[in-house]
């Protein structure tokens, strides 16, 4: 229910220290102010921005002289300011991200890690080559196709500890190939 007394008498209390002044405002104003936000920086900022506008009403109203008989065209332009605010920092958010992973990126291509990347992809390659039919087959389900062990030996028709056995092995091969490759 909205407060009887006017803006006016309400924003005078308020500026006067009134906890119970400003928030018969908030009350009375919460739901424009959020929809104001929520139309220029969408549902997941709108929250934040409302509350951001209050503080920011809270601080300003000691100064404040009310031009009309409400308060809802200040707490717009206070929630439009926050919004514009809010954009511009997720924008600069957004440029130093884009910033900072153009600096990780390699300036040039080392075309010897390359060779040695494809040498690396054959030794692999042919170790699976080598490995026996049922392994090949886990090999693919879990690791290719990221099937969990249960549902690798369900497909397969063996148990959870042959797949899970089995492919602990596969890996070590894998891995020892590798380390004789490098």
């Amino acid at each position: 229910m909205r407060d009887p007394r006017s803006d006016a008498t309400l924003v005078a209390e308020a500026a006067n220290g009134s906890e119970h002044a400003f928030a018969a405002l908030y009350r009375a104003y919460v739901r424009p102010v959020y929809w104001i936000a929520h139309g220029l920086v969408g549902s997941t900022d709108a929250e934040d921005v409302t509350q951001e506008t209050f503080v920011v009403a809270w601080r300003k109203l000691p100064g404040m002289q009310l031009a009309g008989e409400s308060l809802l065209p200040w707490l717009a332009t206070i929630c439009r300011f926050q919004c514009a605010n809010r954009v511009r920092a997720q924008r600069r958010d957004r440029e130093h991200t884009a910033a900072a992973a153009d600096e990780s990126l390699p300036s040039t291509v080392d075309v010897e890690q390359q060779v040695i990347g494809d040498a690396l992809a054959d030794r692999i390659l042919h170790e699976i080559g080598e490995l026996s039919e049922i392994d090949r087959s886990i090999f693919r389900l879990c690791t290719v196709e990221g099937y969990a062990y249960e549902a690798a030996a369900s497909e397969l028709g063996v148990t959870h500890a042959v797949v899970r056995n089995r492919l602990s092995r596969i890996r070590t091969r894998l891995r020892n190939a590798v380390e004789e490759t490098s």
